[in-house]
């Protein structure tokens, strides 16, 4: 059987004689077995050789054993070359050298050192090519202490000043930082060789001395020495560290001029690359006569480190389509890329091409494939790819616990981390810096202070990185004097430590705080970067500082940042939120890659400034540029229906939520009950609430908003109560909603009963909206006597609301003297607000005292103040009409004149009498009865009248509170059209038909 086997083996081509000896059973010494062992090309020819030398009886002697351990070595075999070793009966110095220096290349390092001291122990003496070997051993095992006693006893053998071994420990001292020591030992060395230069080389770019390294390298050339290939390689990371183009380019020059082999050109790719030459990186790739797989890897990974992520798969596909080995670094690189862009099905073509090729099961390329499904959504296959790696090490753990954290999942996160703990895994910087984010998310401050102990106290320590990551958690859990004080600690900062304290204070509306710490890092020295003014942005924003905000944006222009994204969308922000629309549209129209965070601003923007129509143009042509609206755009987009009443908008924009899929997303539901609401289709509202699976807080007040906005009081506190027995949470803004639904529906003894009922039964603090709230209640109803008395007995100083509510309460009923009163607080308060004065002056119109009403206008009129023009607009043909009070310009004005010619002597034959109370001019009626007329409300309502079919419902928004007369009319317009027309005015939805009001004339 063994003779058969031994006979079939395609790794043993000996001679007849050679295969007799081997068919003999004749206990010998056979001479030609070290030949037949260093023959053999794989691991299963070797152990059939060696089986037969065991069954055969062979006596073997220490040559043959050491030709056995070295073969076994070369397959990293390190436990059968141990027992062959341990079989070796007095084995001489040459077996012990072959059986650490096995261990050596197996990266056993620790092993081979073991087995030196073992070596020594039992009385033989090293030579020079043991000390080769263990000084290797030293450096795998980052062993100084041992480095330094093998070092001792090289000098008692004198061996120091040979080429071997002073490379060795040259080697040594440089890749465990004693740079020092290397180069002493370098300058003593009578003879040295390239191999010696090399190592200075090498230890100093490893050493983060990179221009030792490259000193080095020019006096190896005056030395008379010519670099080789191992030269350019050792070089060419310190040219990464000081990222200077210009040297290598000289350090290009010099490889084009000779011969190097295929290594150097793959790390010149990785140094451009590293220097943020990509472009150029890629000409060398491309230029290449012997490109291999690593030469893929490097350029993808050069990709990857620039973010050029496209380009990163466009090679991948390239790499697939010639048909090249996809090995390790190309793997992860891809799937890097696959990651950041969250492309799912280009991460899963990734993974079934790496599986093709047999290395999907590798540590390395199964943490990347983790990592790429977490970041890709797929938490579960994220998961189960994390389970099946057989051997977990820290990286791996680290991986998946970073690609939760920044994906959001800081539960799973945080849950992945107690579970690498439980295993007896020893947590390491990169691991504490990947699980910090995930407890500053939870505001997991017990666990951050442990994580912050087992730093202090293990052999981490804290360095930049991890000091910045611990001061970004305490600031982002609101623990700013832990986070200061850690920060004032540091020896050693750098700008990202600044920018962690001032997005911190900036995150949680501390602006001035942030700009110290903006102002205090320029005067330490040190300079913003991009990170820098992204966080400080928002400060101006918090503190309405557009000129501190211009500033800053000076700085950036000159720092040289605006063509960074990040920045260029926190500019946009900062400009459209201080109310600078016009600079934050410049901006915007520049060349550069706009992303869906750029656009979900402007739409932003725009909604804050009062600009919906622009909002809804703005996310039009987002879609137009093939980007996908996310989350963010949804719930910005929508109230921008809402604002308009632009219905068809509205439900245009819920059948595009439906498609895409967010309908079920409870901040998406919320927003859909709101934008019914304000447009008028409170059954929609209500509908969409009810069909809801999930709810929370916000769903419930916005559904009470909506009643309070049509002025539904019953159902409100029906809904509220409701909310109660279902044991759902309320909050203040509750409370708010289901009073304003009181207040619009006269219900002054349900008001009172939830309002007190506020601090008695729920333990909510009533504020100063809800103090208005029930002043404005009382004040509708006529009861001034106790709206003043509810004024006077609240615990803090009224605000201009609930003054405002005194006033508009005071018009009302015509109360001069409370009004007066009102008013003096309400100029105190808020001295540029011209509509308080509008209201005091029509409580004077309506008592015809015009001398008070022109020494109000003429106070209006020294103080800059002018009444807010009146605006309705109408939906038609989804298309937006605006009007302004007043307006003669629209084109179809003949048509709308002779219409309301025809409804205005219908109306005078039902009984109307026109209402002036509110024209605060001193004129005849006639001419009052005009100015009514020129109402905005009244020509969209004839707009909408010629251009819409008898009998559809007409709908109007208008930016200030009806007047009475307008009211009036709109009811008569109801009965004679057989149309329903919906109002909303500044307040609230009247919905009109049949000549009657939803509000019963109480609003």
């Amino acid at each position: 059987m063994i003779k058969h086997a031994i006979r079939q083996s395609p790794a043993i081509k000996a001679t007849a004689t050679e295969v007799l000896h081997l068919s003999t059973n004749k206990p010998t010494i056979y001479y030609n077995y070290p030949h037949l062992l260093r023959s053999c090309k794989d691991l299963k020819s070797l152990l059939q050789i060696h089986a037969h030398l065991v069954i055969s009886g062979v006596k073997l002697d220490d040559f043959t054993n050491t030709q056995l351990v070295n073969s076994y070595s070369l397959f990293r075999k390190c436990d059968s070359a141990q027992l062959v070793f341990d079989f070796a009966i007095n084995p001489s110095i040459v077996l012990w050298n072959s059986m650490i220096r096995a261990y050596t290349k197996s990266n056993l390092n620790r092993e081979a050192l073991n087995l030196y001291n073992e070596m020594l122990e039992k009385g033989v003496e090293p030579d020079k090519y043991t000390f080769t070997f263990v000084l290797k051993a030293c450096t795998g095992t980052h062993d100084l202490e041992e480095g330094i006693k093998i070092h001792r006893k090289i000098a008692l053998k004198k061996l120091e000043s040979d080429v071997y071994i002073g490379t060795g420990l040259i080697d040594m001292y440089c890749k465990l930082g004693n740079a020092a020591t290397a180069r002493d030992l370098f300058d003593q060395m009578p003879v040295l060789d390239v191999v010696a230069w090399n190592a200075m080389i090498a230890g100093f770019s490893q050493s983060q001395k990179p221009y030792e390294a490259l000193r080095f390298f020019r006096n190896m050339q005056l030395a008379g020495l010519e670099p080789n290939s191992v030269s350019m390689l050792n070089l060419l990371p310190s040219i990464s560290q000081i990222s200077e183009t210009l040297v290598c380019k000289c350090i290009h020059g010099f490889v084009v001029r000779r011969v190097f082999p295929s290594a150097v050109s793959n790390g010149l790719i990785d140094t451009y690359s590293k220097c943020g030459q990509v472009d150029i990186a890629r000409l060398v790739f491309d230029q290449m006569m012997g490109q291999d797989d690593v030469s893929w890897g490097t350029m993808m990974a050069g990709y990857v480190h620039n973010g050029s992520f496209f380009e990163t798969l466009e090679l991948f596909d390239s790499l697939k389509s010639a048909h090249w080995k996809l090995n390790q670094v190309s793997a992860m690189s891809a799937l890097s890329a696959a990651a950041e862009l969250r492309d799912l099905e280009k991460g899963k073509e990734i993974h079934e091409y790496a599986t093709q090729e047999g290395i999907h099961s590798d540590v390395a390329v199964a943490t990347s494939l983790t990592t790429m499904y977490a970041k890709c959504g797929e938490s579960e296959k994220a998961k189960r790819t994390f389970e099946s790696i057989s051997c977990k090490d820290v990286v791996a753990w680290s991986a998946i616990i970073a690609a939760f954290s920044q994906t959001g999942h800081s539960v799973e996160a945080l849950s992945l981390f107690r579970e690498m703990q439980e295993g007896n895994n020893r947590a390491n910087r990169i691991t504490i810096m990947s699980v910090l984010p995930a407890c500053a998310e939870l505001s997991s401050i017990k666990l951050g202070k442990s994580l912050h102990c087992y730093v202090t106290k293990s052999d981490i320590g804290v360095d930049v990185s991890t000091g910045t990551a611990l001061v970004s958690m305490y600031a982002k859990c609101g623990w700013f004097n832990q986070a200061q004080i850690l920060f004032n600690r540091m020896e050693d900062k750098d700008v990202v430590t600044w920018n962690a304290l001032i997005n911190g204070y900036a995150q949680i509306g501390d602006a001035n705080h942030a700009m110290e710490m903006f102002h205090q890092l320029r005067l330490a020295g040190y300079h913003p970067d991009s990170g820098t003014m992204v966080g400080v942005l928002p400060a101006c924003v918090l503190m309405d500082a557009l000129q501190e905000g211009t500033c800053i944006h000076g700085q950036i222009i000159k720092s040289g940042f605006i063509a960074d994204p990040h920045v260029k969308n926190a500019l946009i922000d900062m400009y459209a939120k201080c109310r600078d629309l016009s600079t934050a549209e410049l901006l915007f129209n520049e060349e550069f890659t706009k992303d869906e965070i750029t656009w979900n601003i402007l739409i932003a923007g725009y909604m804050q400034n009062g600009r919906a129509k622009d909002a809804i143009s703005a996310f039009h042509m987002m879609r137009l540029e093939n980007l996908q609206p996310n989350l963010i755009t949804i719930v910005s987009i929508l109230p921008a229906a809402a604002y308009l009443a632009a219905i068809r908008e509205g439900m245009s924009l819920h059948a595009y939520v439906t498609k895409i899929g967010f309908e079920t997303h409870v901040l998406v539901g919320n927003c859909l009950v709101d934008m019914y609401a304000k447009c008028g289709r409170l059954e929609c509202s209500e509908d969409f609430f009810s069909s809801m699976g999930n709810r929370d807080t916000v769903s419930w007040n916005v559904m009470l908003a909506g009643y309070a906005v049509h002025g539904l009081g019953d159902p409100a506190v029906a809904l509220f109560s409701q909310m109660l027995e279902n044991c759902n949470e309320v909050d203040s803004v509750s409370f708010l909603s289901v009073l304003s639904a009181c207040r619009h529906g006269g219900l002054i003894e349900e008001g009172r009963n939830i309002f007190h009922s506020m601090g008695s039964k729920h333990q909510i603090e009533p504020g100063l909206e809800h103090y208005a709230c029930m002043v404005d209640l009382l004040g509708r109803a006529g009861q001034l006597d106790e709206a003043w008395d509810f004024v006077q007995s609240m615990p803090m100083p009224p605000d201009a609301a609930v003054w405002g509510a005194l006033l508009g309460a005071c018009r009302m009923h015509s109360n001069i003297q409370l009004g007066e009163f009102a008013l003096n607080h309400l100029v105190k308060l808020e001295p540029q607000n011209p509509a308080h004065h509008v209201v005091l002056s029509n409580i004077y119109a309506k008592s015809g005292r015009w001398s008070e009403v022109r020494k109000t206008r003429m106070m209006m009129n020294s103080l800059g103040l002018m009444k807010t023009p009146g605006c309705s607009w109408v939906e038609i043909k989804n298309k937006v009409h605006a009007f302004r009070v007043g307006d003669q310009t629209h084109p179809q004005i003949k048509d709308m004149s002779v219409l309301w010619d025809d409804l205005l002597q219908k109306m005078e034959r039902m009984g109307y009498i026109p209402d002036t109370s509110s024209i605060l001019q001193n004129v005849e009626d006639e001419e009052k009865e005009l100015f009514l007329f020129g109402h905005s409300e009244r020509l969209a309502i004839a707009f909408a009248l010629l251009n819409t079919e008898p009998g559809l419902p007409v709908q109007i928004v208008k930016n200030l509170r009806v007047c009475p007369d307008c009211h009036t009319t709109t009811k008569f317009i109801s009965k004679i059209t057989g149309r329903k027309i919906i109002v909303r005015d500044a307040t609230r939805f009247h919905h009109f038909e049949s000549g009657a009001c939803s509000c019963n004339d109480y609003w």
